[in-house]
């Protein structure tokens, strides 16, 4: 099928056809295409125009540094290259979207703007694209546990109903996805490399022929792994979806670390965390820094996407709070995530075993809280109203403190410590 014109123009200038040689003009980033594009759109040349044009004639007054007319022209001269490559990804059954197709997801131009990618290639259900989902990204060295819970994990969200969004790399990617799809559920792959081996790859072509999978990448479907590339796709997962979940992250460094951080810093989606014992693992790290803790047994999918959109935070949340009351001394063991879970707790229930533990013996401020329980101040602040009139806790005041209400009838009094 041929190619719309306007299609044409944006791969000419954006994409890389085939490998590139080392005299190459190289395309135009999504920034660098943000800013020109505007500039067509603000003279209303349409960019098919620069096909049928003379572009030196259309862009007169068009001055940026990076993007020279010189580099634009070179860009614009691939047209036999183009045709070279369009027949052999079509063949493979491959699409192309622009932001101009009504099919491109408006979640990527909704938080990315000009940054979301000028053209995405994709194989299968473009419609999964823009339906939600659970986020699931973990290292590619995942230990053997991590991986059988991302299998159940996958296999849970498919059974909720919800789309499975990952990067497609080996390990936690990969399981996830190929988890919801072994329940007949759905999945959004984000490649960095081989968009075109794996739309023809035996384990994924029978969902892509069902409807139940979607391969997109931003890059040329032939391109090999670049950690530029891995890094650069790691916010289209994180935007595709409503919430996403940490498997396993090595501290301060590797894709999954560097997404998340990206993502807490950014907030396009809550974050949560798959508790780990290490301390000094790298999830311990991304929950000190803002990341939520999975509840890990019987998780609502749905309900983590529902949560109030976690803020940007450009430091970690210890370094931003007030300080503590100095009366305040949280029990240094918290409770494990399976007991807190036990009888298929709702989110409420937890939050109030939780409080009970933290406030039964000293009152705490809703700062105090706000740096243990790992939810927003609407939240906390919805809940303690809940939690105060159901008479679960007192308030006192000068400063405002919380405390759960004790069998001691001298330490339930609203004057206590006045």
């Amino acid at each position: 099928m041929a190619l719309h014109v306007q299609t044409q123009a944006v791969l000419l200038l954006t994409a890389y056809l085939s490998k590139p040689a080392k005299d190459e003009s190289r395309p135009l980033g999504p920034m660098e295409w943000g800013r020109f594009a505007r500039w067509l759109k603000e003279r209303e040349i349409a960019p098919e125009m620069l096909l049928r044009d003379d572009p030196a004639r259309l862009l007169a007054g068009w001055k940026d540094r990076a993007v020279t007319l010189e580099r634009i022209q070179s860009l614009l001269n691939r047209a036999g290259a183009l045709g070279l490559a369009v027949e052999k990804w079509q063949r493979a059954g491959l699409w192309i979207l622009i932001r101009a197709d009504t099919d491109y997801p408006n979640r990527l131009k909704k938080y990315l703007q000009a940054d979301s990618p000028p053209v995405l290639f994709g194989c299968g259900n473009r419609r999964l694209l823009d339906q939600g989902g659970i986020a699931v990204v973990g290292s590619r060295h995942a230990s053997p546990e991590d991986l059988a819970f991302t299998t159940r994990l996958g296999a849970e969200a498919a059974v909720q109903g919800l789309s499975v969004i990952s990067g497609g790399a080996r390990g936690v990617d990969e399981t996830a996805m190929l988890g919801a799809l072994a329940r007949e559920g759905t999945a959004v792959g984000v490649l960095a490399d081989s968009l075109l081996r794996a739309a023809t790859s035996v384990k994924y072509r029978p969902s892509l022929l069902s409807g139940n999978l979607v391969l997109v990448s931003p890059f040329n479907p032939e391109a090999g792994f670049e950690v530029g590339n891995a890094m650069a796709r790691n916010k289209y997962i994180y935007c595709l979806a409503d919430a996403a979940i940490v498997i396993a992250a090595d501290r301060e460094q590797g894709g999954t670390w560097h997404g998340a951080v990206e993502n807490l810093k950014h907030g396009w989606t809550p974050l949560w965390i798959k508790p780990h014992l290490e301390p000094a693992s790298g999830n311990a790290e991304l929950m000190r820094r803002g990341g939520r803790e999975l509840p890990v047994e019987s998780c609502d999918l749905v309900a983590l996407g529902r949560r109030e959109a976690m803020p940007p935070v450009d430091h970690p949340p210890a370094l931003l709070a007030e300080p503590r009351s100095p009366a305040f001394r949280p029990r240094a063991a918290s409770v494990p995530v399976a007991d807190a879970l036990l009888d298929n707790l709702g989110f409420y229930q937890l939050f109030l075993r939780r409080l009970r533990r933290l406030t039964a013996k000293t009152p705490a401020t809703d700062q105090d809280l706000l740096s243990c329980l790992d939810i927003g101040k609407s939240q906390l602040r919805d809940w303690l109203k809940r939690a105060l009139n159901e008479g679960q806790v007192i308030k006192l005041s000068k400063p405002v403190r919380y405390q759960w209400r004790s069998a001691r009838p001298e330490q339930n009094s609203f004057f206590a410590n006045e």
